[in-house]
């Protein structure tokens, strides 16, 4: 455990430089007015920094407003504020308090849904109804659900012998930090931050730089629903901020959710102090349609899998095997689907299902991927342009006739794009869907209960959806195989990413 007090001083010095200017007055696109917290957000303060951070509005390009970003000063600030939480007022509460604490915040996140939703489409352009409706909706049900199983960890008792009695317990690590990705910021926060407070962690948060401001203004309802100041902190910043937090030797814990490149950064790094890493990394997940499927439901649920958010879903099912008997009739009926879903409108309209790309950078990178696609003898069927005069959009592309050895077959290309090819046999579309670095999710289409669950077991995937794609829920494990990752996320598995267990023996007799 480390130890604070020679730093406390230092801590209350810095932790004094808290301005009215963290908070600036800003006007969503739909008219409503609100005050955004700018700074960062430790023990329970939004206190300023020497650096700052843009954010834009991808739907048009322009800016939105600066941030506080983090340095290596104000990072360990962050941690030593959560070190003192967890050794003082935190560890002192009990399992049952700490939930009500999260019940509270479930309820705030609730009462501020419509903003929070609204805030989330402007930083990332998604669709203003799918952020209210779907990704802080998640987040009241997710930390509804942890607040339940902060009273219920419990260990185990073991009777060897007559006079040894041994016992288990669960215990938390100490400080998380946890490192947020860009295309659902508030929804991922909530994933990892409820498991890790209900099992008596403290934490840092640290938003990505491209959308920092739900993760700020969560830190608003963090202290209205009375946690102690240090137990949350949140701090904007880019990758310079990321690896400074992870390279902290008072962190306990790390859970990351990025792409496998930067994962792998992070575990080189994590590895001087030994520190535990959690993996969520990206995906190329298959879709496999059957002859006997229902190909308008499989349309559907697979235009769901790779269109939602633009593309921008690491479970995204992005490569489609379609056996060769319905193939014609499959990418007929995408095409159509995806032409009729397609137009461009603000995400701040009710109706509106495909926004822009979060940056152009981004934009950028779909681009390359979908001429790569060309060059290397892919069928375009539709989409493939950027659209001009409209901020970071592009075309929902769809492309057929594609080998597996093509770049857009083989790599996350996290945007609009689809690839779709022709199986034979069931071994084929099996051993097809399995030829990746890649193990996140799979989905399978067929009318046969015997097909899809010899399919699901032999797929090498960390989820596999049945007549569906990218159905997520909050009770149920979310994580990935291969390079995709490693630990669980959700549902009752969560918990012991952020627990170690410790056995005491009791001798009960009197000799040896």
């Amino acid at each position: 455990m480390i130890k604070t007090s020679k730093r406390i001083g230092s801590l209350v010095l810095r932790l004094n430089r808290t301005y009215s200017s963290t908070c600036s007055d800003l006007t969503l696109p739909n008219g409503m007015s609100y005050k955004q917290p700018t700074g960062l957000f430790i023990n329970n303060k939004f206190i300023v920094s020497g650096h700052t951070l843009i954010t834009y509005y991808p739907a048009t390009g322009k800016p939105i407003t600066s941030v506080y970003s983090a340095d290596s000063d104000d990072v360990n600030t962050a941690v030593l504020a959560a070190r003192s939480a967890f050794e003082t007022t935190w560890c002192a509460l009990s399992g049952t308090e700490r939930g009500i604490l999260l019940g509270n915040l479930s309820r705030l996140i609730q009462k501020h849904q419509n903003l929070l939703g609204c805030i989330e489409s402007w930083d990332t352009g998604k669709p203003v109804k799918a952020a209210i409706q779907e990704d802080i909706e998640e987040c009241v049900n997710v930390s509804r659900y942890y607040a339940g199983w902060a009273d219920k960890l419990h260990g185990e008792t073991i009777q060897p012998f007559q006079n040894k009695l041994a016992y288990t317990l669960r215990e938390p690590l100490g400080v998380c930090g946890l490192i947020v990705p860009w295309n659902y910021p508030l929804m991922l926060a909530i994933w990892k931050l409820a498991p890790a407070l209900a099992t008596g962690n403290t934490v840092v948060i640290k938003s990505s730089e491209l959308s920092p401001l739900s993760a700020l203004y969560l830190g608003n309802l963090i202290t209205e629903a009375g946690f102690p100041p240090g137990t949350v902190n949140i701090i904007s910043g880019d990758q310079a901020t990321g690896a400074a937090l992870v390279r902290h030797s008072g962190l306990n814990k790390i859970s990351f959710t990025g792409s496998i490149a930067t994962g792998k950064k992070i575990m080189k790094l994590a590895a001087n102090n030994l520190t535990p890493v959690t993996l969520e990394l990206g995906g190329k997940s298959a879709a496999l349609v059957f002859a006997d499927a229902n190909l308008e439901q499989a349309v559907k649920w697979c235009h769901l899998g790779i269109m939602s958010n633009m593309g921008q879903i690491c479970t995204a099912t992005s490569r489609i095997l379609v056996h060769e008997s319905v193939a014609d009739k499959f990418i007929s009926l995408m095409r159509d689907t995806v032409v009729k879903l397609s137009k461009i409108m603000s995400p701040f309209a009710n109706d509106a299902f495909h926004g822009p790309q979060i940056s152009a950078s981004q934009l950028a990178k779909v681009a390359q991927f979908v001429d790569s696609g060309i060059e290397e003898g892919a069928r375009l069927v539709c989409g493939g342009k950027v659209v001009e005069g409209h901020g970071h959009y592009y075309e929902p592309t769809i492309f057929s006739g594609v080998k597996d050895n093509m770049k857009i077959s083989s790599e996350e290309i996290f945007g609009p794009v689809v690839t779709i090819d022709s199986f034979a046999s069931t071994d084929e579309a099996v051993t097809r869907a399995n030829n990746s670095v890649y193990g996140l999710g799979s989905a399978v289409f067929t009318n046969s209960i015997s097909l899809a669950h010899d399919a699901a077991r032999k797929l090498q995937a960390g989820m596999v959806w049945i007549n569906s794609s990218n159905d997520s829920d909050f009770r149920v494990p979310f994580g990935g195989y291969k390079q995709s990752g490693f630990g669980r996320e959700l549902g009752e598995h969560a918990l012991s990413s952020y627990t170690q267990t410790k056995a005491v023996h009791l001798n009960m007799g009197t000799t040896l």
